[in-house]
């Protein structure tokens, strides 16, 4: 309500504001139903954006090892650099050939090491990128069941202003679908084309 008490109200918001008071049961059912799919598809629409988050914040981590092995990589490159110099050296005219030769063994053995470092965080990052792709899948579970909530309250608010009974039983049905949509995110149970 504004300063002056003037207050425009929507043909919904004053159904539901006088439902039950003049004894509709209709009205007061939907305006029911109505608060219900609100608080369920505000969950869902929650855990769509914690879901949401966690891949992306899974995605970062990948990054962060894809950099860290590449960094391996070059470090392992530039041993590998260290070591080829080490052996051009040893074939020169006039060196200490078993210097350069040990030299030559030392870059090997570093390199090893070096490898599979960088093989270990390539695999980190692999493993967080499906950890991602995981979790946003659940994501656009988690949305399409918020969503098909959103879209049963605006039926049933149709439903309120023209009295359809086909409409009440369509937002009904809407509803238990996106219910069970999010019902199966909850516990991780894959259906056909979702």
């Amino acid at each position: 309500m504004s300063d002056d008490g003037f207050h425009v109200h929507g043909p919904h918001d004053h159904a539901v504001e006088h439902a039950g008071h003049d004894g509709d049961s209709f009205s007061s059912k939907l305006a029911v139903m109505t608060a219900i799919l609100a608080t369920i598809g505000a969950t869902f629409g929650y855990l769509g954006g914690a879901t949401q988050n966690d891949a992306a914040m899974f995605k970062n981590n990948a990054a962060i090892k894809k950099t860290e092995a590449s960094n391996q990589w070059n470090y392992y490159q530039a041993k590998s650099n260290k070591q080829n110099l080490a052996e051009l050296a040893a074939v020169l005219p006039g060196v200490d050939v078993a210097r350069y030769k040990a030299e030559v063994e030392r870059y090997k053995g570093e390199k090893e090491g070096i490898r599979k470092d960088a093989e270990k965080l390539e695999a980190a990052s692999l493993d967080w990128d499906k950890r991602s792709d995981k979790v946003m899948h659940e994501h656009h579970r988690w949305a399409l069941a918020s969503t098909t909530e959103q879209i049963a309250i605006a039926l049933a608010a149709i439903t309120l202003l023209t009295r359809k009974k086909w409409l009440e039983i369509g937002s009904y049905a809407v509803a238990a679908l996106g219910i069970v949509i999010g019902i199966t995110a909850w516990l991780h149970i894959e259906l056909p084309g979702l």
